[in-house]
């Protein structure tokens, strides 16, 4: 049974404030300990452990569970409901067994494709294939994790996730670390292979010991009776149904997703991927401490609020549903235009300073500092993206999925044309692939956005939604406007000047000073 609209978003509001919790914890302990193998591993060893590896990992982890994984979020409004609640729990169970089954052949070949197509310039490094096996066995054992995974997660027992990734991430830091200080040299590549073994298993363990109560997860054929007929099933229909169709777009959607890595780990040498994997790890923090944990609440939220197909609820409780998913959705897109604004106003002046000053000297030479700039505007897209496919997951019927498949086809060509285009064509060299994603990702949330349009106005609620709910009023615009004037002049003013704190001070002041004014005006 669905939990109260009040207690789910109760729950779902202390899920996303564990889950930034959560990101901020393992992000500031991967932010230290980057700024440690930045300095103790090469860039041509970081660019294949970030770029290549990370890569390998999440197009397993992506194509084995992610349709399963969003789909099985909406069981409680999706299910063919049966008599039984047990039996409607094992149909849901045999389900969340299919990562685990989609894993074994989808590990093995991504490992097997990944070492053929591998160069020789990388494939010639110290124990190059164990870590290759090694990230494909971390892959397995998070996947053995997922059937427990989605218990908790429908069971909205989020402080279950929250434990176990906090643990594995210090585990994987301290792992990576001691090996890295305590193996010789050529050891690099196993040192973080073996820290993301540790991240998997740890993972596991702990999903076990939360669901050690009931470790039964053996598919069971079970009978539905409906009305004068009797089905013997292994899976719910509906939910499967969605997962498949989850699961095929899944393999377009991850394309887009990573596509920047595929085409970097392709076409720029180990060095400059090794500059881009940088670039990305600093670039993304903001996004990884908040905007992922929202996107994730987000879709746990929406896929337990929107009504369910069949519309078997009262009509005041539809209409109550939607306007609370309309207020949430449109409250999180107005502080995404506000952190936008807050981005490309005082992204651009102060971006070079804050380079010097954190970034390692040995990768000012890459493509890091031009990446970085470009990730003021992919940041902020990645925030409104995310949120808009949340509800699209949430709320979409296998014929949307199917439509949505095709367009996102259509974004993959262009996304290839652009980033080759920009990349090689304009000479921005692997700045003009993240342009190319800012472009994509901009499409896709237009596609989104107006399927939340259609959404609603189907259901006769069309006018809960609007795109100026989402804007901030003019006086705000008008002062991030001037702003943005000022501190642009500033910074034209020092331009000259040695980027460090003590010669720039003026120019931080009159940053730190239009800063309070937007903010006291937001």
């Amino acid at each position: 049974m669905a939990p109260p609209k009040s207690s789910l978003l109760s729950a779902t509001l202390a899920s996303g404030s564990s889950l930034v919790l959560l990101q901020l914890f393992s992000r500031i302990i991967t932010f230290v300990l980057n700024q440690a193998l930045v300095r103790l591993v090469s860039p041509q060893v970081f660019g294949t452990t970030s770029i290549q590896f990370e890569l390998l990992l999440s197009t397993i982890l992506f194509l084995s569970r992610e349709g399963v994984r969003n789909a099985l979020l909406r069981a409680q409004t999706d299910t063919q409901h049966s008599p039984d609640e047990a039996t409607t729990r094992r149909l849901i169970t045999n389900v969340s067994l299919l990562p685990v089954l989609l894993g074994i052949p989808t590990a093995a070949f991504s490992a097997f494709a990944y070492l053929a197509m591998s160069s020789s310039t990388t494939s010639s490094q110290p124990h190059f294939r164990a870590s290759v096996i090694l990230y494909a066995l971390a892959a397995f054992f998070e996947l053995l994790s997922e059937p427990m995974y989605i218990r908790t997660q429908n069971e909205l027992r989020f402080q279950v996730r929250v434990r176990a990734e906090g643990t594995a991430v210090v585990l994987k830091t301290v792992t990576t670390f001691l090996v890295l200080v305590r193996a010789p040299e050529d050891w690099a590549l196993v040192a973080f292979a073996l820290g993301q073994t540790v991240y998997g298993l740890t993972m596991l363990l702990s999903f076990t010991v939360a669901c050690r109560d009931n470790l039964d997860f053996s598919p069971k054929r079970v009978t539905v009776t409906k009305a004068d007929r009797t089905d013997s099933l292994f899976f719910e229909p509906v939910l499967f149904r969605l997962s498949v169709a989850m699961t095929g777009q899944s393999v377009v959607k991850h394309f887009l997703t990573e596509g920047d890595k595929f085409l970097v780990s392709r076409l720029s040498p180990l060095a400059d991927q090794g500059g881009y994997a940088v670039a990305a790890n600093y670039g993304s923090l903001i996004a990884r401490i908040v905007f992922q944990p929202i996107e994730e609440t987000a879709r746990v939220f929406f896929s337990k609020t929107l009504p369910a197909p069949s519309f078997d609820s009262k009509p005041k409780e539809q209409k109550d549903a939607l306007r609370t998913a309309a207020t949430v959705l449109l409250t999180l897109l107005l502080a995404f235009t506000h952190l936008f604004l807050l981005a490309v106003t005082f992204g651009p002046p102060y971006l070079s300073l804050a380079i010097s000053l954190v970034l390692p000297r040995k990768y000012l030479a890459t493509s890091a500092p031009a990446i970085l700039h470009v990730y003021v505007y992919y940041i902020p897209m990645m925030a409104f993206n995310g949120v808009l496919e949340a509800f699209f997951a949430s709320a979409a019927s296998p014929a949307d999925l199917r439509t949505q498949s095709r367009w996102m086809l259509i974004f993959s060509g262009a996304f290839v044309a652009a980033a080759v285009g920009l990349a090689r064509g304009l000479d921005m060299g692997d700045a003009g692939l993240v342009w190319a994603n800012v472009a994509n990702l901009t499409l896709r949330a237009a596609y989104a956005w107006a399927f939340v349009r259609r959404y609603f106005r189907d259901r006769e609620a069309g006018d809960v939604v609007g795109w100026r709910r989402a804007v901030p009023p003019m006086p705000v615009l008008a002062v991030f406007a001037g702003a943005g004037a000022l501190v642009r002049g500033s910074g034209a003013a020092y331009g000259d000047v040695p980027l460090d704190l003590i010669a720039q001070k003026g120019h931080l002041a009159t940053g730190v000073a239009c800063l309070v004014g937007c903010l006291l005006t937001w």
